[in-house]
This record gives C-alpha cells, structure tokens and sequence, in this order.
C-alpha cells in the first residue's frame, strides 16, 4: 500500500461486515458487504480490494471503472450514475476528489494521510470531497447500525455563483453475481405490498414512485438474492429508500457483470435549484443482508427497535370507530360504542372521520380544523371525558395535508392548493392537496391542530393521506413541490410531537400508501390496510412485516362481513389475523352477539397476558409448499418461548397438508406445544392426536363456533424436532387459523 493515501475501514456486527475502501482520491467503494468475515488485517483488505479488480476486455475503457457508493460517470461506468444535474448544461459530469475521512467524528485520512486500516465495529463513517472545476461539494455518510443494516445518504453543495440543477442524487451498493433473483412489491388499495419475483437479467430493474406518497404499489423493499430464496435460507440483499415522497428503487446489471442496488429521492423536473451555498441532501439508503427473508427483516425491526422512541410492546388494544359509525357522529351512539369497548378490555378509543366543519361526508369540510358546532354543540368534551373517565386513552383522526374544495380554507385561500398550469388537478375523493411547503399554509394548519390538541386530552392522532399528489406545484408560478411538501410533513409531526411528549401518530394513507423508514423514524405505528377482511390481511400483514416489525403494525378485528371484500368470516380467523400486530377493533359492537362478544374478550385477554412476545419477539415466518397453509410466528429473543399461528387459506388437494415443521427454537432444548383456541376451536377443525384433547373433551363439531376446548395438553418436542421433523397440521376449513403456544420445559424462562 505504500504510496497510496486515504484509509480503508472495516464495519462488522450482527453476522455482517462491510468493507469501505477510499483511496488515492477517489470516492468510498464498497469492497464487500454481507457475511462477518470476522476481524480483517491490511494484507486481507488489499488482497479483496485486488480480487475485486475486473480484468481488461476489448472495446472498454483501459482502467476498469472504479464503482463508488455514488457511481461516477467519468470513471467509464455506464450505469445510471450516482449525480445528474448542471448549470443549464454544464458541470454535468463530476469527478470528486475526497479531501477528508471521519469515522464516528474522529479524523482518519485525507489526501496526504497513508492508506491504513481501521476496524471501527458499529460506526459511522463520512467522507467529504469536492470538484473545484465543477464547483460542487460533495459529503457521503456511510453506516452500520443496530442490527446489522447498512445505510448511507449523500449531500451535495454548490459552491459556485450560478445556481446548479439537480436531477437525481442516487447511492449504490454492489451486489455479487449470483444473486440474481428479483423479489419487491407491488399492490393496490385494499391489497398492498403483494410480492412479486422476476430474474435480473442485464440492464435496470427500475421501480420509481410518483405518487407523491410512498403508494400502495411501492416496491418497499427491493431484494436480490439467490435463485429460491426463502423465509429461511438463501443469501440476499436488499434495499429500501426511507423517503415518503417521490421515489426510486433500483437493481442494474451490466453487460460487464457488475451488480448494483441502489436508491433514492426521484425528483421533479427544476425541483431542486441550488444556489451558492445551498445543499441537498439524499434521503437514507437502507440495505439489508442476511440468509433468508427473516433474517432480512429482522435487521429493519432490531434498527427501529433500539432507537430512544421506538414504542414498548404494551400496545394498548385500539377501538377505531369507522366501519361502527363512519360519517353519523351521534353522541348517544358513541359513547354507548365506548362502554362496551372498555368492558372488553379496549384501552385506546379512536374517533374518526367526521367530527369538524361541514364534514358530514366525504364532500366537504376537509381543511376546516375547527370541532362542528352543528354535531358537537358542546365540543368533544362529552366523549373525550367519558372515554378517559372509563380508563381509556383518546385518540382522534386528522388529515392535515388536504382539502376539499367545499370549504372555508379553501375559498379564503385557493393559492394554497397544489397545482400548476393555471389549472386545478384531477379531483380524487373530491379533495385537492395542501401545500404545506408555503409557510402561511403550514402555520394554519399546525396552528389549529396544536389548538385541537392543547384543549382536549389526545393521546394519538391517526395521521391519513388520502390521494396522490398530482400536478402538485407551488402558486404562483406553478414550479414542483413534492420535496419541500414532503420535508414539510416530516416538520409538522416533529413540531406536534416535541410540544405534546407522550402522543403518538399512526401513518395511514388510504390504509398503507405511506409505509416506509421516513414516516417510522417520526411515527409509532401504520395502517397497514384499509380492507381488514382477515384473508386478504394474512397476506398484506405477513409481508408488511418484511419492513415493520408488529408492534408498529395496525392489525385490526373487523366485523363479521367485511367492509371491503363482502366476504363473511367466523370471530376466531379475524382475531387469530389480528393478534400478531398492534391489536384493534373495527366493528360496531351493538350489533355483536353474546357469544362473539365472549369470544372477543377471550381473545383481547390472549393478546394482553401475550403481547410482550407477540409485539417483541423475533419474526419467523415458515415456507410451505402447499400453498393453501400460512404460517408463521414470533420467538422469544431467549429461545425459551414462541407463538405460532397455522391458517388455512384455501382448500388443498390433499387430505391433510402433512408436518408443519416450527423453526426459530432452540435445537437442545425441549418444548411443550400447547394448542391455544381463545373463544373456543374453528368450526370444522379436526385435530391430530399429538394434542391429547384429554379424557371428555370432544372433537370439534363442525357446526358450531361455540364448542371445543380453549386449550388442548399438546405434547413436549426438542426444538430440532420442531424445526427439522415437524409435527402435523389439524385439518381446517377455509379460512380458519389455530394457535400453538410454544414453551421450553428445560429453562424457566419468559423472555420476549
């Protein structure tokens, strides 16, 4: 290495290392990201540094190209590069020279300093550069957090006098060749993040959001991994842009071989026009490594699960009025709604949609932040202290960044709407956006919300989104305004936050259109969906979970019809849908038998006396060839206990599924598996003899909801077994689930 300069720095925790190499000038490179190579010494470094290095072929530039986290164009990669932008044409082709290398604030290099190593572990790392020709500043953070994710953003300066145009601020990690199977998202209202596989063939898999929001057909995550990959095994690599704008996720492969993921904020033409001085700064690329779709999730869950504000897993059971009483706001009605859910065991009592201005649909009043005379003639008062006197937290609905064109805000002040080209945009849900980027804007409405707030006792707000930002400009001159909207947002909930400690916000946005690491690094939970018809939500909860970890996760029991499919299910398959997130109730209770009102507070009980592992253990999900089962669960971070759930989503062609093998335990160790029926057995279910019902207690009729045991004596297992052997499934009907309650019988022990 000698007369080489810069330093070399080695990241490493969790099972994952990362290998950054800055030398001779040049922007970080990553050298290797993915499996813990353990401790690195400098021959080892500069030994993978020269096995990295591509031999000459014809017809290429004579110096393979050097890949930088933000990939350079002048260095010959012609891939999409890491900058666009210019001073009306000029200065579009950067070559940056680093000037300074800081690892967790501490100097280790620059242009004059000898290359040497650095093993820092967990840190942080920056490394600033500059392009006098082109007058540009340049600094990259690169991290390795909790967990093991890595995640980097880059910020740009102009340091000339004319003012410089970006286009596009994008970060790349490298990617070996034989990941070559595609795994992202797609989806629609009411069905989000629905996976979808493909081969990464040569040239660019590109997923961009221009939504305005993050869509409810956002890639989310965007995975690279090993032909196959499972839950369970598989190496992959993935990457999530954490921005609740406009977006892009990418995977390339080029004609030499090389592979990249990579991301950023996809910005609007002219939106971005920095002045001298004036910076950018990309949001934060997040990349995930791991063998198997868990261990890639659970990197996302330790990362926001050790942050200072992450919420506990004592998520209070949630009561959201909606699909009870949308619109008709009758007091009688909703405090009647409010004492049978606090005889329940609800903790949380959410008033939605409806309660200020003109809003007795969805027509009109949207903007006018001021309690309705009219439905309230003596404020929220009576409602709030009746669900506070009964011991139940209050929560009320808000969706600050829209309007409708019927109302008072928006005939004092049309120039507010986002729009351009002297025209109004396409109405959708007979409303129009905010712009919460014109400070006047942004004033009016945290103002009346901080009013909302500072009168009643609020504990949590559900934040919606309601359409996409369309022809979203800024008045008067129309110019594109997603980015400062979006920056605008994130001030807001900040704002709301630090003057009222303790409150917390639920992202919803037409259920999960907004879902991704900007919104969580600000909020406590998402809506995952607005259809919470059980079957759809098996899909949509089990992979919402690939990014968010359940305690954040809005998992609601819905009425027996559901309110978006029309499809009818038995209480046990809503609420065994449900309990694996942050429990609730949508559903008018009134009209609730006894007996599912029974079974409703045996399963809130489940969930309270279970929720510290529910909400906090380690996600395992579980590959199964039949594709009509469903199955998954969480473990304690011990290994001394787990909760499974098994669902039956369709009918197979076979008699019986065969053994459900249950992985995530403790190989040594000796597990009592017990089944758990809160409310009593699934109509229909048959079970395996493994469960010794016990002497007296009969098989499940298949007519009736009502009867069975609430717990089988189950049978004692190692946890090899469990994971390698299996154990057999009962036989379900469709649409129905069981529960399997797993505890060592080795250790005492309820770790979570």
């Amino acid at each position: 290495m000698t007369g080489s300069s810069g330093a070399r720095v080695a990241l490493r925790t969790e099972g994952v290392s990362v290998l950054i190499d800055i030398a001779d000038g040049q922007l970080p490179s990553i050298t290797h990201w993915g499996a813990d190579l353990g401790e690195v010494s400098e021959e080892d470094f500069a030994a993978l540094v020269t096995a990295d290095l591509t031999p000459n072929a014809t017809n290429l530039v004579d110096a393979m190209p050097h890949l930088a986290v933000l990939p350079e164009h002048w260095t010959g990669w012609v891939g999409r590069p890491g900058i666009s932008g210019s001073r009306e044409g000029r200065d579009w082709s950067p070559r940056f020279t680093y000037t300074r290398i800081t690892v967790d604030g501490e100097e280790i290099g620059s242009a004059d300093t000898r290359l040497a190593l650095v093993n820092a572990g967990q840190a942080t790392v920056v490394v600033e550069a500059e392009d006098t020709s082109a007058a540009l500043a340049l600094s990259i953070t690169i991290q390795l957090t909790a967990g093991g994710l890595l995640r980097s953003r880059a910020q740009v300066t102009n340091t000339g006098s004319e003012s410089y145009t970006i286009n596009d601020l994008v970060l790349a990690y490298p990617v070996p060749a034989n990941a070559r199977e595609i795994l992202d998202f797609a989806g629609r209202w009411g069905k989000e993040r629905t996976p979808q596989r493909s081969e990464l063939v040569t040239g660019i898999h590109l997923r961009e959001g221009r939504r305005g929001r993050t869509g409810a057909d956002a890639a989310t995550l965007l995975h690279l991994g090993t032909p196959g990959f499972g839950f369970a095994a598989g190496e992959i690599w993935s990457v999530h842009t954490g921005w609740s704008g406009n977006h892009i996720h990418y995977a390339e492969r080029l004609s030499t071989g090389e592979q990249v993921l990579g991301g950023g904020e996809l910005l609007l033409p002219g939106e971005v026009r920095l002045a001298q001085g004036e910076s950018y700064q990309s949001p934060w690329v997040y990349g995930s490594y791991g063998n198997g779709l868990d261990v890639v999730a659970r990197r996302f869950h330790a990362f926001l699960r050790a942050r200072d504000s992450h919420p506990s897993t004592e998520r209070p059971v949630t009561l959201n009025v909606w699909e009870a009483v949308y619109f008709d706001h009758d007091t009688d009605r909703l405090v009647d709604l409010a004492e049978r859910a606090a005889a329940l065991g609800v903790e949380r009592y959410v008033l939605d949609d409806g309660w200020f201005g003109a809003r007795r649909n969805d027509r009109a009043g949207l903007g006018d932040w001021t309690v309705s005379k009219d439905v309230w003639p003596d404020g929220l008062h009576p409602l709030v202290d009746k669900v506070t006197g009964l011991g139940m937290e209050f929560g009320l609905w808000f969706e600050p960044e829209m309007v409708n064109p019927d109302s008072d805000v928006a005939r004092a002040h049309p120039e507010w709407i986002m729009s351009t080209g002297n025209r109004m945009p396409v109405l959708s849900r007979s409303q129009q956006v905010l712009n919460i980027g014109i400070p006047e804007c942004y004033t009016y409405i945290r103002d009346a919300m901080m009013a909302i707030l500072d009168e009643y006792d609020i504990g949590y707000i559900k934040w919606d989104h309601n359409r996409d930002l369309i022809d979203a400009g800024t008045a008067p001159d129309g110019r594109p305004g997603v980015h400062e909207q979006t920056l605008a947002f994130y001030r807001l909930v900040d704002e709301l936050k630090a003057a009222h400690p303790g409150l917390e916000i639920e992202s919803c946005s037409s259920g999960g259109a907004r879902v991704d690491l900007g919104v969580l690094e600000r909020t406590d939970r998402v809506w995952v969906s607005d259809c919470i018809d059980p079957l759809d939500r098996q899909q949509m909860n089990r992979w919402t979970t690939q990014l968010v970890p359940p305690e954040m996760m809005g998992s609601h029991i819905a009425s027996g019809r559901s309110h978006t499919t029309g499809r009818v299910h038995d209480l046990a398959f809503r609420a065994a849908s449900a309990v694996f997130g942050h429990l609730g109730i949508e559903w008018d209770l009134a009209e609730a038998t006894d007996d599912e009102l029974s079974q409703l507070r045996d399963w809130i009980a489940f969930y309270k006396a279970e929720r510290a592992l529910l909400l906090g253990g380690d996600l395992v999900r579980i590959d199964f060839p039949d594709p009509t089962i469903s199955a998954h669960g969480v473990v304690a971070h011990d290994q001394s206990r787990g909760i499974y759930e098994i669902a039956s989503i369709g009918r197979s062609e076979a008699v019986s599924v065969g053994r459900l093998r249950l992985p995530g335990l403790d190989p040594t160790r000796r597990y009592q598996v017990t089944p758990v029926l809160p409310g009593g057995a699934p109509h229909g279910m048959q079970a395996p003899p493994w469960w010794h019902l016990g002497e007296g207690i009969e098989q499940a009729d298949t007519t009736s909801s009502a009867v069975g045991p609430k717990e089988a004596a189950g049978a004692v297992f190692t946890g090899a077994a469990l994971a390698s052997a299996g154990l057999r499934a009962p036989g379900l009907w469709p649409d129905q689930a069981v529960v399997l309650r797993v505890d060592s019988v080795d250790l005492a022990g309820t770790g979570s």
